[in-house]
């Protein structure tokens, strides 16, 4: 399993469609909780609005395969 650092780019792996969000969101880490077991990841809206943050358990979410540069 990947670990992830605060400020590192995430890929959801599930849908949360409760907080409009589709698998394959990309979100920002902010805080790494217990060594890497769970992430509090922050979604922005295209406008820098917060969409959702959500602590996630480190299952759910995976590198992106692309980044823009």
């Amino acid at each position: 399993m990947k670990s992830f650092a605060e400020l590192d780019i995430v890929q959801l792996q599930q849908a949360h469609p409760e907080c409009g969000l589709s698998a394959g969101a990309l979100g920002t880490v902010v805080l790494v909780h217990a060594q890497g077991e769970a992430y509090e990841v922050e979604f922005v809206q295209p406008d820098g609005r917060t969409q959702a943050l959500l602590t996630l358990p480190a299952t759910e979410v995976t590198k992106p395969l692309q980044q823009a540069a």
